[in-house]
């Protein structure tokens, strides 16, 4: 397991410093500009590349050798920072900060594709669970992973406010892109070996690497192949469709709730739930078949998610975010560990890649449909006597029951779809089929540290 710790290390290195970056670049531009809407639309222009980048960077994960694409992803982000560095130098005007200014843009867009390239090291770190941890100890390794995106997220979180608000937006720049270098430089050494495991046209050439393509037809040969698999990655779906209900209305509801100051600090306590969920994975596992598991986290989420805004309380909205976040790396971890068993190693790359794209896309839909009823609608009648009198006695009195009758509803479907889904013949054939596959080829490639 050293070898895997070793990439893990610097997966997460790589993960805080764009994070880093990025949350910098999100709270500078609404800071300095007060434009929700510019704001709104360089996080939204990030989810939709992510989203569609993932399928290409699928195709060149499973083309290519791990390293190789690992090294691309890390010199790409280099580069990208270096050159939003230097626009910051030569065109950007920090006191005066425009959305209609072409230097400010151009310096965003930059910062936004080094950031999104970064992703192609999460999908070559998921098909590398598989090549260097026996599938006995899989479902542990990605509890470490989880436990390392939640560090990621929590340590971002908190780091990028800080300094934003103590150093500016240009010592912050030269800070990412030094520890850019810092972790490209932690990668060099490392070594994964993958012989006879990489597809034949893989390459060690990171110029080759841009040729890979979009393999969509690859990607939905594969997933079509495995008995369930499709229902589970529409399973997924669903769960984010249903998420972008949060998405849209927890900082809201937060916000009323608590007050930015407050809210700042429940976001930061509750994120450790991240953490701590991923080591008890990693401690425990995920038992002996992660699509019942997967399913009974979701039933658990679902249930958190209809009851932790019924009363306007604090300590039970508090409550109900730190065991939903305690619960979310069980369920990657789960999603994670099927797709590293029944899909064959040389398709890995696309099946997550594809089914990161589909479920990314589900979330910012659902998002902008729920805050546009939330805000039309929703709220406006929970402020009626007709609203009060259809959900009063169930969801109490407060300012915010508008948004919590949508986190009550949200819940309740998601929580009757699970339990269909229990029953559904998808489940009891994605479950023989995991049971009845292995793909331990983690003894069949030699990994090492040179």
């Amino acid at each position: 397991m050293r070898p895997f710790h070793h990439v893990l290390v610097n997966t997460l290195l790589a993960n805080i410093t764009t994070s880093y970056l990025w949350f910098c670049l999100a709270f500078w531009v609404y800071l300095e500009t007060r434009n929700v809407g510019l704001t709104g639309a360089i996080n939204g222009l990030y989810m939709a590349l992510i989203a569609t980048g993932s399928i290409f960077f699928g195709s060149v994960v499973d083309h290519h050798r791990k390293k190789t694409v690992m090294m691309l992803a890390a010199v790409a982000t280099l580069v990208a920072f270096a050159l939003a560095a230097l626009v910051w130098v030569l065109w950007v005007d920090p006191t005066q900060v425009r959305a209609d200014d072409p230097a400010i843009i151009a310096f965003a867009v930059i910062i936004l594709v080094g950031a999104v390239v970064e992703h192609m090291r999460n999908i070559a770190l998921s098909t590398t669970v598989t090549l260097m941890v026996p599938e006995a100890g899989r479902d542990k390794a990605n509890g470490l992973v989880g436990m390392v995106q939640g560090l990621a997220f929590s340590l971002t979180s908190v780091i990028s406010g800080l300094s934003i608000g103590y150093l500016g937006m240009e010592i912050s720049l030269w800070i990412a892109v030094g520890l850019t270098v810092v972790a490209l430089v932690h990668l060099l050494p490392l070594k994964i070996t993958e012989t006879q495991l990489v597809s034949p046209e893989a390459t060690e050439d990171a110029a080759d690497v841009i040729t890979s393509g979009i393999d969509l037809r690859g990607s939905w040969a594969v997933i079509r192949l495995v008995p369930g698999l499709l229902a589970l990655i529409l399973f997924s779906s669903f769960n984010n469709l249903m998420g972008g209900v949060y998405t849209a209305l927890m900082d809201p509801y937060g916000l009323e709730m608590y007050g930015p100051q407050l809210w700042g600090v429940v976001l930061a306590v509750t994120s450790v739930g991240f953490i701590l969920g991923g080591a008890l994975v990693a401690k425990v596992g995920l038992g002996g078949n992660p699509v019942r598991t997967l399913l009974l986290v979701n039933l658990a989420v679902a249930a958190i998610g209809a009851t932790f805004a019924l009363r306007e309380w604090w300590w039970l909205f508090a409550a109900g975010m730190l065991a939903f976040m305690s619960l979310m790396p069980a369920a990657e971890a789960a999603e994670q560990t099927i797709l590293q068993r029944v899909v064959p190693f040389r398709q890995q790359g696309r099946v997550f890649g594809l089914a990161i794209a589909i479920e990314m896309v589900a979330n910012p839909v659902s998002a902008i449909t729920v805050a546009v009823l939330a805000q039309s609608y929703v709220i406006p009648w929970m402020s009626t006597p007709a609203g009060w009198n259809s959900f009063g006695r169930l969801l109490g009195g407060g300012e915010t029951r508008g948004m919590a009758l949508m986190f009550t509803i949200s819940g309740a479907v998601m929580f009757a779809v699970v339990v269909l889904a229990f029953f559904s013949r998808p489940y009891h054939r994605l479950s023989e089929y995991y049971a009845s596959t292995s793909q331990d080829v983690a003894g069949q490639a030699g990994t090492g540290v040179s």
